[in-house]
This record gives structure tokens, sequence and C-alpha cells, in this order.
């Protein structure tokens, strides 16, 4: 990813916060020279010192074919928003975009064994609808199996972590308070999220 200076996103950390915030991320991989792109629900483990991401295909899509032989690139993002150049002091200045990026790359690997397998879906629950488990620990084993029948759940150890934070680092105090304002009185929420991030600078 190109990232300008101003623009650097480096703390680990909170590049794990981000990716958990937004977990419904975009895996890409390359297919006979052509990008194939999925877009799945992760969940994240930074608990150790591998970063380790979890998710799963559909059975049918051929794209699961390729992450175990080919390097995967996930992309986390979500709050973002125009910005206008009425915001800043130089008449001379142009629209840009503000957002958050967080991209991780590396191979992955298919989760063979049922019970890890399970496991994973398990997780998935826990993380997304806890208030769930109770019906899913209710459903027929025949019901389970069938379902875990029509995923192919993998993992994937992140080699490369890069992130990009562009949140008008490079404006006066003076114009990021008038970017963040007009943010905030968006009704679009990503925006308002936005404006929290940049007065977090």
């Amino acid at each position: 990813m190109y990232i300008p200076k101003h623009f650097q996103f480096q703390d680990k950390d909170e590049m794990i916060a981000f990716m958990k915030q937004y977990s419904f991320a975009t895996i890409i991989t390359v297919k006979d020279q052509v990008p194939v792109a999925t877009h799945l629900p992760f969940l994240i483990d930074g608990s150790s010192e591998k970063l380790v991401l979890c998710s799963h295909f559909a059975v049918a899509n051929r794209q699961a074919q390729n992450i175990e032989s080919e390097t995967s690139l996930i992309i986390f993002t979500e709050p973002h928003a125009y910005i206008s150049p009425i915001h800043y002091d130089k008449r001379e200045s142009v629209p840009t975009w503000n957002y958050i990026a967080v991209h991780a790359y590396g191979k992955g690997k298919i989760i063979k064994d049922e019970n890890v397998k399970k496991n994973v879906l398990e997780q998935t629950i826990r993380f997304y609808e806890p208030a769930y488990l109770d019906q899913w620990d209710t459903l027929p084993d025949t019901f389970k199996k069938n379902m875990m029948q029509g995923i192919i759940a993998f993992e994937l150890e992140v080699t490369d972590l890069q992130g990009q934070k562009k949140l008008s680092q490079n404006k006066t105090s003076v114009e990021r308070e008038r970017i963040i304002q007009h943010l905030e009185a968006s009704p679009i929420t990503g925006e308002q999220s936005l404006a929290s991030y940049i007065r977090s600078l």
C-alpha cells in the first residue's frame, strides 16, 4: 500500500483493534494472473506474537483453492468521507478523501479437523451474536454437520501488516476542527465515526 509519511499507521495494537471493529473485510488472491475477491467476516486473534485471522468460504467458492498456495491480501476499511477544500484556509486547495485502512498479507491454511472447524464457527457466533449460541446449542447435530460440510474454514497467519490513517494530519488544527465539525453534523454514521478518529489525533 502506498502510505505517505503524514498518514503512517504503525501501532500494531491499534491496527488490530481497528480490524476487530471493522472485521467484515475483503480477501484477495490471484488465480491465472487475475485478482479474485470475496467479502467475509473475520475473527482476529492477536493474543500471541502471531496475528492469526480466521474465516470461511462457501464450498462452491473456488477462491478457497488458492489460499494455501498463494499469498492473500485482506483489506480492512470502513469509516471514510469526502473532504471539501472549503474547509481549508488556502483557496488553491483540492478535494480529497479521508479514510482508515489496514492491509494484512499471508498464506491461508484450510482447517480440515471437524472439531476445530466447529470451534471456528462457534467463535464466530460468540463474536458477532453471542445470544445466538443458545439457539445453536439446541440445533440437531445433523443440521450442524450439514452446515459445516457447506463451508471451507481457514486460518491465515499474517506475515505483513500495513496501515494508513488519512485524517488530515497535514492540515492545521483550525482546518481539522472545521472538518471535524462538518463530519460530526453529518447524518452518516461512518462520517461521524471518522470525526472521532480525527479528534483523537
